[in-house]
């Protein structure tokens, strides 16, 4: 295969008006659960992103039927279920991992029960799934201007963030507010969750909050590094994945996720050998 042909491969995606806006929607989602799922990971969160991620389900399809943007019922159900899976841990004796999977897949039973019970002149699946080639102007506005201000606050915020998530006892000796900072990394998630809404939809949304950030885990134990790391990984994942749905005329959503799994496989591997290499002992 010539240069010239290759470099034709690789180029023919990006001709097309719908694949740069896919690959914008997708790349902007990504960053942003990258930085998030960062936190998420430290903390121990992630099956709370994959609460919120699913809670969202029936506030879309209320909002499509009271005739709401679709953002408003995602964010209202996703910050309702962190509510509610707070007051089930809070007033039983339930754990906090069994108060998240009673509720969050009740709720999003819900969802689906309504998903195939509403009349519609739009497919609903697609927020199961994702529509990332379909994106609309409208959609493309909503992602950036929620993905801004997700980025901004945990951009600004992110000492405080990374102080809650190694020493909660010190960030409250030296005045901050433990349980406001939680709050907002909470209401943070349900925002992300929203963006990564249209590029992945509901299902995959939880792959985009966790793997970037476990990936950036294996390979660096300093959180700086991580907040690089992971939204880098997150960004070539999502241009691989755009392009190789052109290619293979496959689910793009999909091919992003998997791509980031193939990342986190090789990170575990890259993590193993040098555990191995530094467990060696030297030669006498």
């Amino acid at each position: 295969m010539t240069g010239t042909t290759l470099w034709e491969l690789l180029a023919e995606p990006w001709q097309f008006e719908f694949m740069q806006r896919a690959l914008l929607v997708t790349l902007v989602a990504s960053v942003v659960c990258a930085l998030l799922s960062c936190w998420l990971v430290l903390i121990g969160w992630s099956l709370m992103g994959d609460a919120v991620s699913h809670a969202v389900l029936p506030g879309v399809v209320l909002a499509y039927l009271l005739g709401a943007p679709f953002a408003v019922g995602a964010f209202v159900f996703g910050v309702g279920a962190v509510a509610l899976i707070g007051g089930v841990r809070e007033s039983t004796r339930l754990k906090e991992d069994a108060a998240i999977g009673v509720v969050f897949t009740t709720v999003f039973a819900v969802g689906v029960v309504l998903v195939s019970t509403t009349p519609s002149q739009i497919d609903l699946s697609h927020i199961l799934f994702g529509n990332v080639l379909g994106v609309s102007d409208a959609d493309i506005l909503q992602v950036l201007v929620l993905a801004a201000v997700a980025f901004t606050v945990i951009v600004l915020l992110r000492r405080d963030f990374t102080l809650y998530a190694f020493d909660r006892v010190h960030a409250h000796v030296v005045g901050m507010s433990v349980r406001r900072t939680g709050v907002l990394l909470l209401g943070l998630l349900a925002l992300t969750v929203v963006v990564a809404l249209q590029a992945v939809g509901v299902v995959l949304a939880v792959a985009m909050l966790i793997t970037p950030g476990a990936t950036a885990f294996l390979l660096t134990d300093r959180i700086s590094r991580m907040l690089v790391v992971a939204p880098l990984v997150a960004a070539v994942c999502a241009v691989v994945g755009i392009w190789s749905s052109y290619l293979l005329d496959a689910a793009s959503a999909g091919l992003v996720v998997v791509c980031q799994g193939l990342a986190f496989g090789m990170a575990w591997v890259a993590s193993r050998l040098r555990s191995r290499a530094v467990a060696a002992p030297e030669p006498a």
